[in-house]
């Protein structure tokens, strides 16, 4: 049975009378491809009318998961018995009986947690975090765990633990990563949502690769995710993947805590007031952006200045320095993993155990373990730099990768380590920026690529401002049209 926290359940009443009345007009599934169909909001409304019951739901997510899962080899571990266990119950949350999965970074109390490592391929977890709490609080039915890199190190979903996951739109290409195996399963159609994390572009980057919406909150909007407790630089925020802006905004309601931020609230729709928004297509790396996403920035651009919204084009307001930080930081918490799991363990790190980009990033923080303290004072002052970007402007139009969705492989973990990097490098650029300030980024659907893969753009803002990303949103949702796409595979 699913563990869950008595704030976590009041949290949940609250988000009850917030959602009640929200996308009742689509509630009224007749057929199961019709489940498949429906975001979570009218699923959620489906289920509470009684049109139908959450175990009819999750028991037609479970049957397109089988049926589907074996050509994208996105789920790590499934709980079906468990999930129809807890669709069976009461009902409780404004989301009851909303299916999805659980990014297996995370721990579920009971599960396997792997963390895409075959270091922990079978452990099990004991504790689970106050989000994970949350989710299940508000109703949702985990099917089990979907598929990470290991640690969500990369910008690809190809562990080999468990192997590669396969984009929908076309199974020869990546899904992006770290919760690529979520964006997999939501783009196909198995759950509408699926619960992602975003360390450094996490649920932007398989967003963009899947044809999704996918929101990094602001730092501290959710509680902290599972290992990031106690660093001196959070970078890491929960989420999910979702096929609406609407979806991405309910959830938002439901889970974001008290804390210093504004409060978001729902955000419903649109507003008629215009913003300020500044865009750029270079990356800050100066490497160069593929013409295709160029082109789709640009058309996000133009069709913000024809809705009234004030856009300007600028040059990248930031410079590759910050990145250059984020790695050594992100590669000293690598490090800090692989020793901790060797002295819980007893055993010492080897390649059996540890993929060799890890190894990698160990070596590149070894050689650069004296510039740490530097490296972690000019993070937590990136913030002020940020915010000065936006002095002028209210939002960051951008693209979110330098490319559309590469093959399987391109990203391989087993290439030699300079190699991967400067591939990693060049394809994410856009992202990293909003974690090390602790800003909300947003990346939408906008367009496809002349090989039928979809190439997102990202919106970000100051931070705790997610609610101005959220109204352009929803006009951009209305002016693309994205729902009406499919991917091949169904």
């Amino acid at each position: 049975m699913t563990h869950i926290s008595r704030r976590a359940a009041l949290k949940s009443s609250a988000a009850i009378s917030l959602l009640t009345s929200f996308g009742c007009e689509r509630d009224a599934p007749s057929t199961t491809d019709d489940l498949a169909n429906l975001d979570a909001v009218s699923t959620a409304q489906a289920v509470k009318s009684g049109n139908v019951s959450a175990l009819e739901v999750v028991n037609a997510a479970i049957g397109r998961a089988e049926k589907i899962n074996p050509a994208i080899n996105a789920i790590v571990t499934p709980y079906y018995d468990t999930a129809r266990e807890q669709a069976a119950v009461t009902p409780a949350g404004a989301w009851f009986g909303v299916p999805t999965f659980i990014k297996d970074l995370n721990n579920v109390i009971g599960q396997r947690t792997t963390y895409g490592s075959r270091a922990f391929a079978n452990y099990v977890a004991t504790e689970q975090s106050a989000h994970i709490d949350a989710i299940f609080a508000n109703g949702l039915v985990s099917l089990g765990k979907s598929a990470t890199p290991e640690f969500g190190l990369t910008a690809t979903t190809e562990p080999m633990l468990s192997g590669a996951t396969r984009n929908p739109w076309n199974t020869n290409h990546s899904t992006g990563g770290s919760s690529g195996g979520a964006a997999a399963l939501v783009a196909a159609r198995v759950t509408p949502v699926a619960h992602a994390s975003d360390g450094g572009g996490s649920i932007r980057i398989p967003a963009s690769c899947c044809g999704l919406v996918g929101l990094k909150p602001s730092r501290a909007r959710m509680p902290v995710p599972d290992g990031d407790a106690g660093a001196p630089v959070n970078l890491t925020a929960h989420g999910v993947e979702s096929r609406t802006v609407r979806d991405t905004a309910a959830y938002i309601a439901m889970m974001e805590v008290d804390n210093d931020l504004p409060q978001i609230g729902l955000v419903s729709g649109p507003v008629s007031a215009r913003k300020k928004v500044a865009f750029f297509t270079k990356a800050p790396t100066g490497i160069a952006v593929d013409p295709e996403v160029v082109s789709v920035t640009e058309a996000t651009a133009r069709q913000l200045e024809s809705l009234g919204h004030e856009v300007e084009e600028i040059e990248p307001p930031f410079d590759s320095s910050v990145l250059q930080d984020f790695s050594i930081y992100w590669a000293a918490r690598i490090a800090l993993v692989v020793e901790n799991w060797e002295r819980v363990s007893g055993q010492k790190a080897g390649y059996n155990a540890f993929e060799p980009f890890t190894y990698g990033l160990i070596e590149y923080y070894e050689g650069r373990r004296d510039l740490l303290e530097t490296v972690v004072a000019r993070l937590i002052s990136f913030e002020r730099d940020y915010r000065a970007a936006f002095s002028n402007f209210d939002l960051l139009l951008s693209p979110v990768l330098a490319t559309p969705p590469p093959e399987i492989g391109y990203l391989s973990t087993t290439y030699g380590f300079d190699l991967i990097l400067e591939r990693i490098s060049e394809y994410v650029a856009f992202t990293q920026v909003a974690n090390v300030a602790g800003a909300p980024a947003i990346s939408l659907p906008i367009g496809m690529s002349s090989s039928g893969l979809p190439i997102g753009a990202q919106l970000a803002a100051v931070p705790g401002n997610e609610r101005a990303i959220l109204e352009v949103a929803y006009e951009l949702e209305e002016e693309f049209e994205w729902s009406k796409r499919a991917p091949a595979l169904l």
